[in-house]
């Protein structure tokens, strides 16, 4: 079953061919800049399916962090009151 079809050319990107998405179609397959993905070789093509990133280890999730994203004070004001040690 086909939801969503697209043409495209295979180009030369260094040493390596790379197929460019639009992003319709893209968006349609669920797949966003920087998601992990696997590619398999299949007869007559290419299967690209998403990483399923819940099988991630500590280590893994780990790396991804980036304390200028996901760290700092949540709220960013001085504690009072109760909240003074």
């Amino acid at each position: 079953m086909i939801h969503a079809q697209m043409n495209g050319i295979v180009e030369q990107l260094d040493d390596d061919l790379a197929i460019r998405l639009t992003a319709p179609f893209a968006e349609a397959a669920g797949l966003a800049a920087g998601m992990r993905i696997t590619v398999e070789a299949v007869r007559g093509g290419v299967m690209v399916r998403r990483v399923d990133r819940s099988k991630d280890s500590l280590a893994e999730l780990l790396a991804r962090f980036d304390p200028t994203l996901h760290g700092g004070e949540a709220m960013a004001f001085a504690p009072y009151g109760r909240e003074i040690f």
